[in-house]
């Protein structure tokens, strides 16, 4: 597919070629929600606890004699029934991230690209930068193109100026072309990809029939590579009758 590039001032000056693989091509909501769900999982601190009745302050004296007050037997003040004591069935800090295949990241990050090209979200732009790293600057080349709406910028490498300008915008957010997000993604009003970024994105993400490693070549009958002797069955004869067997044949 074709798209038009846009200048700084919001004009479109040429066009370039994109690959239909990364973004023309079906949209897996499947796959976009697991990538998100796993992104969300490992932001996780995974800091939250509870005391129990271990751990919470107070004495383990018997607060009074089991039999002859008429009141309910206790054995000490920290006991999760009583107010101020633990809590039980609490959270504990754990570890929330977990991996998901590489190949639905892949296809959740081409899917969201394809999606904001079909919504007219997705806008090329030439490349640029702020040499000075001030924010003025940064959101004066943008107001053409993003009117404060919620905008991410795929940049072509990890500019280090660009990113200092804009980590004071609240709306602003920038990714590299291989390190997408697909939470930033897909709830992004405007985004703009960098000319260079679009390129690079176009070859990242464009094979996408990879040739998985193997450990040889393979045949038929082994197909992992690996020599396999075969087995003869073993029929109680002597091996050294079988090789003088073999000699008197070929004499």
């Amino acid at each position: 597919m074709k798209t038009n590039v846009y200048a700084l001032d919001g004009n479109a000056v040429r066009e370039i070629e994109l690959a239909d693989a990364v973004w023309n091509r079906e949209v897996s909501e499947g796959a976009i929600y697991h990538a998100i769900r796993n992104e969300l999982a490992n932001r996780r601190l995974g800091t939250a606890k509870i005391k129990d009745r271990g751990e919470v302050h107070g004495s383990n004296k018997k607060p009074w004699k089991q039999k002859g007050t008429g009141r309910a037997r206790a054995g000490q003040r920290t006991s999760p029934v009583w107010v101020g004591g633990g809590k039980i069935f609490g959270p504990r800090p754990r570890d929330y991230s977990y991996s998901i295949p590489r190949k639905l990241k892949r296809l959740a990050l081409v899917s969201l690209l394809s999606l904001k090209a079909k919504e007219d979200r997705l806008r090329v732009v030439t490349d640029f930068t702020v040499e000075t790293g001030k924010t003025k600057d940064l959101v004066t080349a943008l107001k053409n193109l993003a009117a404060q709406e919620r905008t991410v910028v795929v940049l072509k490498d990890n500019d280090a100026m660009i990113r200092r300008a804009g980590r004071n915008v609240p709306w602003l957010s920038f990714l590299a072309y291989n390190r997408l997000a697909a939470h930033d993604l897909l709830y992004c009003h405007k985004l703009l990809v960098l000319e260079t970024a679009a390129k690079n994105l176009n070859d990242f993400y464009g094979d996408s029939e990879r040739v998985p490693r193997t450990r040889g070549t393979g045949t038929a009958s082994s197909p992992s590579g690996y020599s396999r002797t075969p087995v003869l069955p073993h029929d109680g004869s002597d091996g050294k009758e079988k090789a003088g067997a073999a000699e008197g044949a070929e004499a």
